[in-house]
C-alpha cells in the first residue's frame, strides 16, 4: 500500500481543536444571551421586575391583583411596616424596582408616583406585637392587614417570601418577589419609605441612637449606642443584642433562668389515721 505523502497526519491536539470548534457556537450563544452594560466588564445586568404575571391574570379575567411586601424584619428597634399595592395597568410609573436596588431619593420619588396612580394601603406591627408574637407572625399579621385595608378587595395577591397569607382571595408566595413581580416591588417601595419616615420620627424621641441613619438595623454605631445607653421602649426585647444591653443596664428586669436540674424538697404531712385494730 502506497501512502500519499501529501496527506498531512493529524496533529496531537486536533481532537482538542475540534472540541473547541463545536463548543464555540454554544459559548457564543450563551454570551449573546447575557447583555452587559456599556463599559461594565464582567457585570451581568439584572432584569427589573415585570408586570407579566399580573397581565396574565388580567387576560383570564382576574382583577384586581395586588402585591404586598414588608420592611423591617431584621432591625433591633422599631415596627414592621407592610404595604399592599394594586397598580393601574394604564398608569404604571416608570423605574419601579426592588427597593433595595434604589437610592433613597429614587424611592421617595417613586413613592409619590405610586401613591398618586395606584391603590395603596399600609399596616404597622408594633414593637410590642413583635415581642408577643415573634417577628414572623407579626410580619404576616401586618401583611394581611394591609391587604384587607385596600379600597378594592383583590382577587389575587402576590406576596414576597415563602409564606402565603390567610386571605379570602388566592394568594401566591414568590421568593425574591420584590425583584420579579412589579406589584410586589411597588409595595416594597411604599413599605420602605413609610418605615424610614417612622424611624426618623423616633430619632427625635430617642436622640443618641442614630435611628435617622441606620433605621434600627444592627450596625456598629447602633450596637455601640445600645451598649452605652441601654435599650429604649422601641427596641425589640428578645433580639440578642437588646437582651444583652437590658441585662447590663437594667438587670432587675431580667428574670433569672430556672435550673431544670435542681431538686426541690417537698414536705408531705400525713393526714390519714390508721386503725391499729385493723386486721393487716
Amino acid at each position: 500500500m502506497i501512502r500519499n505523502k501529501s496527506a498531512k497526519t493529524p496533529a496531537k491536539d486536533a481532537p482538542k481543536k475540534d472540541a473547541a470548534r463545536k463548543a464555540a457556537p454554544a459559548k457564543a450563544a450563551k454570551a449573546s444571551a447575557v447583555k452587559l452594560p456599556a463599559g461594565g466588564k464582567g457585570i451581568i445586568a439584572i432584569a427589573p421586575p415585570s408586570f407579566r404575571r399580573e397581565r396574565a391574570l388580567i387576560k383570564r379575567g382576574v382583577w384586581p391583583v395586588a402585591g404586598c411586601d414588608e420592611a423591617g424584619r431584621g432591625p433591633l428597634a422599631g415596627p414592621v411596616v407592610a404595604a399592599a399595592v394594586i397598580l393601574d395597568p394604564d398608569r404604571i410609573p416608570r423605574g419601579i424596582d426592588d427597593s433595595k436596588r434604589l437610592t433613597a431619593e429614587e424611592r421617595e420619588r417613586l413613592f409619590d408616583k405610586i401613591c398618586a396612580t395606584a391603590q395603596v394601603s399600609v399596616a404597622v406591627a408594633s414593637r410590642s406585637r413583635i415581642d408577643r408574637d415573634n417577628i414572623l407572625r407579626a410580619s404576616l399579621w401586618a401583611l394581611k392587614r394591609a391587604v384587607v385595608a385596600l379600597p378594592d378587595s383583590p382577587r389575587h395577591v402576590f406576596v414576597d417570601g415563602r409564606d402565603r397569607l390567610d386571605t379570602t382571595c388566592d394568594c401566591e408566595a414568590v421568593i425574591g418577589g420584590d425583584g420579579i413581580v412589579l406589584s410586589i416591588a411597588a409595595a416594597s417601595i411604599v413599605a420602605k419609605v413609610t418605615r424610614d419616615r417612622l424611624m426618623c420620627a423616633l430619632a427625635q424621641d430617642c436622640p443618641g441612637y442614630g435611628f435617622e441613619q441606620h433605621k434600627g438595623y444592627a450596625v456598629p454605631e447602633h450596637l455601640d449606642a445600645l451598649d452605652r445607653l441601654g435599650p429604649t421602649v422601641h427596641h425589640r426585647s428578645f433580639f440578642a443584642p437588646v437582651a444583652a444591653a437590658r441585662a447590663k443596664h437594667m438587670p432587675w428586669t431580667v428574670e433569672p433562668a430556672q435550673d431544670l436540674f435542681s431538686v426541690t424538697e417537698v414536705q408531705v404531712e400525713a393526714s390519714v389515721e390508721v386503725d391499729a385494730s385493723a386486721n393487716l
